[in-house]
């Protein structure tokens, strides 16, 4: 334990996800030893997205204006509604160059265990969305693993009934990966997507 100021910052790196109490020590003590310069840059950073980024009002993706950059993009198509659960995974879909339809963001995936329902996340924004009848298909992309396959369980239960074609993301085999250490789930998800070639 250390003292003071040094120890303040350790305490609130510690509370970062994914940051654990000696990847707070070793970050703090890097940010001692800085240069001037860059510790302020990194401090007007940190303040410029508090003050500047917000979520968009019709995607909920993050945006520094009402909309981001993919709802006010005109090329894109407004049949294909992509359902995600964070911001970043629209940034990865997006990497991918596949994808020009438009986003939803959940803000996260159904978890009883954490307290997080379905009125905890962007749903009833995402039905009045399908409500205006311009999406054709809805692509379910949440994550492959419990809370993400409850959560596109639950909106393709609601979303059927509307008439609109219900898609998920495939799931399976990483390329790259060997057989011998694929798990029985992501085994049985490469069978059950497996396409003609």
């Amino acid at each position: 334990m250390y003292e003071g100021a040094i120890q303040d910052l350790i305490d609130e790196l510690g509370r970062l996800p994914g940051v654990g109490p000696k990847s707070a020590q070793r970050i703090a003590f890097h940010v001692l030893s800085a240069d001037p310069a860059d510790v302020n840059r990194l401090a007007t950073a940190l303040r410029k997205v508090k003050e500047l980024v917000r979520f968009c009002t019709t995607c909920f993706n993050v945006a520094e204006s009402e909309q981001c950059r993919v709802c006010r993009d005109p090329r894109r198509t407004n049949e294909v509604l992509c359902v995600v659960e964070e911001p970043k995974d629209v940034v990865a879909i997006e990497r991918t160059g596949e994808f020009r339809g438009r986003y939803h963001v959940l803000g996260g995936a159904i978890n009883p265990l954490e307290g997080v329902g379905p009125d905890n996340l962007k749903i009833r924004e995402l039905l009045m969305r399908l409500g205006t009848g311009e999406v054709k298909e809805l692509i379910l992309a949440t994550d492959p693993n419990t809370e993400g396959e409850a959560t596109a369980t639950y909106l393709a239960l609601l979303v059927k009934p509307m008439g609109i074609a219900v898609t998920r993301l495939a799931s399976g085999l990483p390329v790259g990966g060997d057989l011998e250490y694929a798990d029985e789930i992501t085994l049985g998800r490469a069978f059950e997507g497996r396409r003609a070639i």
